[in-house]
C-alpha cells in the first residue's frame, strides 16, 4: 500500500481471516505488538495485559492494544490464530484484540508493518523487526510516535502512552 499515509489507510486480518480497517479506531492511541507464543518474551503478555487494563480504566475510550502473532523468528508462534488466541486468553487472560497471524518483514510482510518501519525505523535506521514483542506506539493522528525493542517492559512504556492519550485530550478542548 504505498499510497498510505496514515495508520488508518490499512486493513489487515483478524483471526477470522476478515479485513480489521484501522480507520475504525481514529482518535486512540494505539500500541502495536508482534507477538508470538513460545518466545522467551512471552510472559510481556501478561504485562501488556496489565498495562492495557490500567490504561482503559482511566482512558477507556482512548486506548488500544493490537497484538499481531508472527512465527518469523525461531518459529515460535506455529499455531492456528484460534490455537493462538486460546493460548493467549488461557493463559494471560489476554483482553485486547490479537488479530491474525502475518510476517512482520520480508515479501510477505504485512503493509502496516512495512508501513510502521518505514516511519520509525530502528536503531540505527534499520527498518526490519529483529525479534518478537517489538512495539510501536501510533498517536491519534495516524502517526508512529514511538517504536521500542523487544526487551522494552510493557511497564515502563505507559508513562509515554499516557503523554501521548494526554496530547490528544487537551487539543480537543
Amino acid at each position: 500500500m504505498a499510497s498510505a499515509t496514515s495508520f488508518y489507510d490499512f486493513k489487515p486480518l483478524d483471526k477470522k481471516g476478515t479485513a480489521y480497517p484501522m480507520s475504525n479506531l481514529k482518535n486512540k492511541v494505539i500500541l502495536v505488538v508482534n507477538t508470538a507464543s513460545k518466545c522467551g518474551f512471552t510472559v510481556q503478555f501478561e504485562g501488556l495485559e496489565k498495562l492495557y487494563k490500567e490504561v482503559k480504566a482511566e482512558y477507556p475510550d482512548d486506548f488500544l492494544i493490537l497484538g499481531f502473532p508472527c512465527n518469523q523468528f525461531g518459529s515460535q508462534d506455529p499455531g492456528t490464530n484460534d490455537e493462538i488466541q486460546s493460548f493467549c486468553q488461557l493463559n494471560y487472560g489476554v483482553s485486547f484484540p490479537v488479530l491474525g497471524k502475518i510476517d512482520v518483514n520480508g515479501d510477505k510482510a504485512e503493509p502496516l508493518y512495512e508501513w510502521m518501519k518505514k516511519e520509525k525505523p530502528g536503531l540505527l535506521g534499520l527498518k526490519r523487526i529483529k525479534w518478537n514483542f517489538e512495539k510501536f506506539l501510533v498517536g491519534r493522528d495516524g502517526e508512529v510516535k514511538n517504536r521500542w525493542a523487544s526487551n522494552a517492559k510493557p511497564e515502563n512504556l505507559k508513562k509515554d502512552i499516557l503523554e501521548e492519550i494526554k496530547k490528544g485530550k487537551t487539543s480537543k478542548v
